[in-house]
C-alpha cells in the first residue's frame, strides 16, 4: 500500500459521531448500511442500544455516545450502522454517518492507550482537517461487558 520512499499507509473506515471523526481498520470493517429497527437486548451492557439480525446471527448495536458520556440521540433512518469484527464477536456501531475509506500515513498516528472521554483507543491521527480517533475494537467492551452481552445474546437465542 505504500510506494518507494513514502510512509506506509493505514487503511481506515471513517465514521462520525457527534461531530467527531473515528476510524476502524479496514480489515475489521464488514459493511455499512442505513439504520434499521433494533430489537431490545434485555440484560445487555449500557453501551448496547439493541440488536439486529444479520444473516441469521444476532449482532449487538453499540453506541459510542453512551460509551463516551455524550448526549443521547434518537437514531433515525438517516443514521448508519457500521458492522465490525473484533477478536471475539461481530458488532454494529451506530453512527451519524459513515464517510468511507481513508488511508492515513503511519507517521501521522500517535499510539494511545487511553484518551480522556474516549476510552481505550488504538491511536489518534493528526490530519490537516482535524483529528481522527482510531478505535481499539478489541478493547471497546470490557470483559464484564463481554460476559453480560454473551448472557443477553444467549437469552435471545
Amino acid at each position: 500500500m505504500s510506494t518507494a520512499g513514502t510512509q506506509p499507509l493505514i487503511p481506515l473506515v471513517v465514521f462520525v459521531v457527534e461531530g467527531a471523526r473515528y476510524g476502524v481498520p479496514l480489515s475489521s470493517a464488514e459493511r455499512a448500511f442505513r439504520m434499521v429497527a433494533l430489537s431490545p437486548l434485555p440484560g445487555s451492557p449500557r453501551v448496547v442500544l439493541g440488536g439486529i439480525n444479520l444473516q441469521g446471527q444476532a449482532v449487538a448495536v453499540v453506541d459510542l455516545r453512551r460509551r463516551f458520556g455524550l448526549p443521547a440521540r434518537d437514531y433515525g433512518v438517516a443514521a448508519r450502522l457500521l458492522v465490525v469484527r473484533t477478536r471475539r464477536r461481530r458488532l454494529a456501531i451506530a453512527a451519524d454517518d459513515v464517510l468511507g475509506l481513508l488511508e492515513v500515513e503511519a507517521d501521522a498516528v500517535t499510539p494511545q492507550t487511553l484518551l480522556p472521554g474516549a476510552g481505550p483507543v488504538a491511536g489518534v491521527a493528526a490530519l490537516p482537517d482535524g483529528l481522527l480517533i482510531i478505535q481499539d475494537l478489541d478493547a471497546f467492551l470490557t470483559l464484564d461487558e463481554e460476559r453480560q452481552l454473551d448472557r443477553a445474546l444467549e437469552t435471545q437465542a
